[in-house]
C-alpha cells in the first residue's frame, strides 16, 4: 500500500499519464491505441427462439382469404337441368300422290324430259292392295300421258281380269320411269337413279299388299339384283324387307311371237295364281 496522500498519488500518476503521452507523441502517434475488437457472428443457436404465439380459438381466427397457393374452394353442385330438350323435328315422310306427280310433270332431272310427249304417272286404285310395276312408257303412253294402254297395256288389263279383278278399282299400276326412252330402248342407269325415288314414295303412300313386278328393269330396280327375270320369276322377294314381291315376265314379252310363248304365258298364270293365294283370293277359271 502507497504511503504517499491520495492528492500526492492522483498527481504522481498524472504526470506518469502526460509523460506518456508526450512520448507518444515523439513517436507519431495520433491517438490512444486500441486492441481491434473481434468481430462477433451470431449464429443460429445464439439467436433467442422467437416467442410462441398466443392460442386462439375458432371465433378469433381472421377469416380464410385465398391466396397465391391456396387450394381453390370446390365449386358448388350444378342443379340438373329442369327444362325439356328441344324437340326435335319429325321425320319427312312420303310426298302425297299430288304433289307427286306434279314434280314429276315438271321434272328435268334427266335427258328424257326433253323428248317426251307427256309425263306417264299411275292409273287405277291408290288404295288398292295390289300394284304393277312395269318398266317405261311406250309410244301409246306417251300420246295419253297413261301407263299400259297399248298392246302390252290391253293383255295385262285381261290377265288382271283373269284374277278376278277390276284393272280399275282393284289394281294400282305405275312404271319405274315416268318419261318414254326414245324408241322404246331399255332405260339407261342414270335414267332409272334419277326417276327412281318418285317411285319409292308412291308405293309408300300406296302401300300395297302385294307387288307384282313385271320384266327385267322393274325387277332390278325394286330388288337391287342383276339376276335375270328368268332365274327370280315365280320366287317371292321382298322390297324393303317388308312387302312381297313377285317377278314375273313383262306383257310386252308375252306378246312377241317366240317357241316359248306359251310356256311363258303358262308361267305367268302360275304366278299370279301364286299371287292370288296371298291375297286370299278365290281362284277363277284359267283366262
Amino acid at each position: 500500500m502507497s504511503n504517499l496522500e491520495p492528492r500526492e498519488e492522483l498527481a504522481s500518476i498524472a504526470a506518469s499519464l502526460r509523460a506518456y503521452l508526450e512520448w507518444q507523441v515523439d513517436c507519431g502517434s495520433s491517438g490512444i491505441p486500441r486492441r481491434p475488437r473481434e468481430a462477433r457472428v451470431e449464429t443460429p443457436a445464439q439467436r433467442p427462439p422467437p416467442p410462441p404465439a398466443p392460442e386462439r380459438t375458432p371465433s378469433e381466427l381472421p377469416p380464410l382469404r385465398l391466396g397465391d397457393h391456396d387450394d381453390p374452394p370446390a365449386p358448388p353442385a350444378r342443379e340438373k337441368a329442369t327444362a325439356s330438350p328441344p324437340a326435335v323435328p319429325p321425320v319427312a315422310g312420303p310426298r302425297p300422290l299430288p304433289v307427286l306427280q306434279a314434280e314429276v310433270q315438271s321434272c328435268t332431272k334427266c335427258g328424257l324430259h326433253t323428248t317426251r310427249t307427256n309425263t306417264v304417272f299411275s292409273r287405277g286404285n291408290p288404295e288398292a292392295k295390289l300394284c304393277f310395276i312395269g318398266e317405261a312408257p311406250g309410244a301409246d303412253e306417251d300420246a295419253q300421258g297413261i301407263p299400259f294402254v297399248g298392246r302390252a297395256g290391253q293383255l295385262l288389263d285381261r290377265m288382271i281380269q283373269a284374277m278376278g279383278l277390276d284393272p280399275e278399282k282393284d289394281v294400282y299400276v305405275c312404271n319405274i320411269i315416268k318419261c318414254r326412252p326414245p324408241g322404246n330402248r331399255r332405260p339407261e342407269p342414270e335414267e332409272v337413279a334419277s326417276c327412281i325415288p318418285y317411285l319409292h314414295d308412291q308405293v309408300a303412300q300406296i302401300d300395297p299388299k302385294v307387288i307384282v313386278a313385271l320384266g327385267n328393269t322393274s325387277v332390278a330396280a325394286l330388288l337391287g339384283t342383276k339376276l335375270g327375270i328368268t332365274k327370280v320369276r315365280g320366287t317371292w322377294k321382298l322390297y324393303r324387307g317388308k312387302i312381297p314381291v313377285m317377278p314375273t315376265y313383262h306383257p310386252s314379252y308375252l306378246l312377241r311371237p317366240s317357241a316359248q310363248q306359251a310356256e311363258a304365258k303358262r308361267q305367268v298364270w302360275e304366278d299370279l295364281q301364286t299371287v292370288m293365294k296371298e291375297l286370299g283370293l278365290s281362284k277363277p277359271s284359267r283366262a
